[in-house]
C-alpha cells in the first residue's frame, strides 16, 4: 500500500504535473486551499479547473474555503512588499498551515505543496515552512523544488496539452499590479 500524500494546490497547470509525478510513489490527495485569489472570479476559475485535473488524474481533491478576509488580514503590514517579499512568506505559511492541518487531521502520512513549482516562488523558505509545520502537526513534509528537472517547463507543456487556464499572476490582488 503507498502512502498517503495530502498535495496543496496552488493552481491547475502547477497541480497537474506535480501530482502526476507523485502518483508513483504516493496515494495522491489534492487540497485546493488558497485565500489569496483575487478576484472571486479568477478564484472560481482556477477551482473548476483544478477540479478538472482531479478528474483526469482521477484523484480525489479536497476544497478548502474561501478565506479571503483571513488572508487580506494576515498580510496587512505587508502589502507594499514586492514580489518574493515578507507577504509572500506569510502567504505560504498560511497556506501550509492549513494543509498540515487537514492532513494530520485525516491522517495522511505525508503533505507538500505544488508552490515549488514555480519559478517566481522560494522552494528554500517553502520547505522550511513545511518541515516546522510538520513538526508542529506530528505529519511528515515532503520537501520538494518541483521547478528543478524542467519541472516548469513540462508543466507549462502538459497544461497546453490538457488545455488548461494558465494564469499570469500568482492570485494575489497586490502581484496583479
Amino acid at each position: 500500500m503507498l502512502p498517503k500524500i495530502l498535495v496543496h494546490i496552488c493552481c491547475a497547470p502547477d497541480g497537474l504535473y506535480v501530482l502526476k509525478l507523485l502518483q508513483t510513489h504516493y496515494q495522491v490527495t489534492g487540497y485546493f486551499y488558497n485565500p489569496n485569489i483575487h478576484p472571486i472570479e479568477e478564484y472560481q476559475l482556477r477551482l473548476k479547473e483544478t477540479l478538472k485535473i482531479g478528474q483526469f488524474l482521477q484523484i480525489p481533491i479536497i476544497c478548502g474555503e474561501y478565506e479571503d478576509k483571513f488572508w487580506f488580514q494576515a498580510t496587512a503590514h505587508f502589502k507594499n512588499e514586492p514580489e518574493k517579499g515578507r507577504r509572500c512568506d506569510i502567504c505560504y505559511a498560511l497556506r501550509l498551515a492549513k494543509t498540515a492541518q487537514v492532513a494530520s487531521s485525516r491522517n495522511f502520512d505525508f503533505f507538500t505543496t505544488t508552490l515549488t513549482l514555480s519559478p517566481w516562488k522560494k522552494a528554500a523558505v517553502i520547505n522550511h515552512i513545511g518541515r516546522m509545520l510538520g513538526k508542529k502537526w506530528g505529519i511528515n513534509f515532503l520537501e520538494a523544488d518541483f521547478k528543478k528537472k524542467n519541472g516548469f517547463k513540462k508543466s507549462v507543456e502538459l497544461s497546453r496539452q490538457y488545455g488548461l487556464y494558465r494564469q499570469n499572476y500568482c492570485g494575489c490582488l497586490y502581484s496583479q499590479r
